[in-house]
């Protein structure tokens, strides 16, 4: 694990734009972290750095957002208010996995059934800080010894 300071948004973005160049299709990006820590405003840059002009906001309410127009396609999903495994069945995750990068917001649900080779970060916010927690798979390690 590797700690990360973000003070500023500017760092938040500096990490997306650090991560896109080196994402290929079938990257899984696991993203935790409370309410307001940042999850979607690294979405939003990581999509602009991937190429993709399209206006990227929180797939809450339809749980997942598809985007095409970049480097690779971006598949967003928020599994929030997933009740169970066989919700995420439905939504067909399995097929769109190996076809560009997918960014999972509360991946709880899905942690079982997702391939080993998941990059995690880990948001947090107290109120003052904010901070992220990064577990590179084993694809990304390299780039952050």
């Amino acid at each position: 694990m590797i700690t990360i300071n973000l003070p500023s948004e500017q760092d938040t973005i500096d990490l997306a734009n650090y991560l896109a160049p080196i994402l290929k299709a079938g990257d899984i990006i696991t993203l935790y972290g409370d309410l307001g820590s940042g999850k979607t405003f690294f979405v939003k840059h990581l999509g602009k750095e991937l190429g993709i002009n399209e206006e990227i906001d929180s797939p809450s309410f339809i749980i997942m957002k598809e985007y095409l127009g970049g480097r690779l396609p971006l598949y967003h999903l928020d599994l929030y208010r997933l009740k169970d495994k066989e919700e995420l069945y439905d939504l067909g995750i399995f097929d769109i996995l190996e076809k560009g990068v997918t960014v999972i917001e509360w991946p709880h649900i899905a942690e079982s059934i997702l391939p080993y080779q998941t990059f995690k970060l880990d948001f947090h916010f107290d109120g003052k800080s904010r901070w992220v927690n990064v577990f590179p798979d084993d694809d990304h390690k390299q780039y952050f010894e």
